[in-house]
């Protein structure tokens, strides 16, 4: 497996190639010939825009709601916009997470969802939301799990993780959910290289650029395969 061609000279930025390339590895894509995609998002929610946008294209879905527990974020906006279904739901308008997670599972019923996106969505799926949807809910993750993965490492805590224990290259991880927090089984990755003198925000934004086409390739495979 080619993991990029790039250079890593420790003395400046200044020498890295220019010759990396994306390099897809399809570990475990599961057989999926969905139609109706859910979006789950907390903030802006790039990938799920990604995905939305090749839908009807190179991908054979429909995207059936955009959910949110967060009532101003770009995603919602988006949404709005664009005129696609959508819902916030969140303990302030449920009353509780068991209320949060029984509207949840209504509101993908109502609609045949048959896939979840999950999108920079910052709360944890219950059980029975996981139970309902078995290996067809999938995260996307901004690094090369099993490593800088848990509880408390999302955005630019993994970046910032990744520089400061020196590694060479870091990545994007599509992985199918289950009640623990980066444990799923890993459906696909994308190694990314880190370079001298990244700083978090910038491996940051690196990451993120491939984070949207990536999960549309996966995506794509997926149903390559159903």
């Amino acid at each position: 497996m080619n993991e990029g061609d790039y250079s890593q000279d420790s003395d400046s930025a200044r020498h890295r190639t220019t010759t990396w390339q994306p390099v897809d590895e399809f570990l475990a894509v599961p057989k999926s010939d969905f139609s109706k995609i859910a979006f789950f998002s907390s903030h802006g929610g790039s990938s799920t825009r990604g995905v939305i946008s090749a839908c009807g294209k190179e991908l054979r879905a429909s995207p059936a709601i955009i959910i949110s527990n967060n009532p101003t974020s770009q995603i919602i906006e988006f949404a709005k916009a664009q005129a696609l279904d959508h819902e916030v739901i969140n303990q302030a308008q449920c009353g509780s997470d068991e209320a949060v997670q029984r509207r949840i599972i209504q509101v993908l019923g109502e609609r045949g969802v048959d896939l979840i996106v999950l999108s920079g969505y910052m709360k944890k799926l219950g059980a029975e939301v996981i139970a309902r949807y078995p290996g067809r809910i999938l995260n996307i993750h901004p690094a090369l799990l099993p490593k800088y993965g848990g509880k408390g490492m999302y955005g630019v805590h993994v970046h910032t993780a990744v520089i400061n224990a020196g590694e060479r290259e870091t990545g994007i991880t599509i992985h199918q959910v289950n009640e623990h927090y980066d444990e799923g089984a890993v459906v696909s990755r994308l190694r990314i290289p880190v370079y001298p003198g990244d700083t978090p925000e910038a491996l940051a934004e690196r990451v993120k650029s491939e984070e949207p086409p990536f999960l549309v390739r996966t995506l794509v495979e997926m149903q390559r395969r159903g």
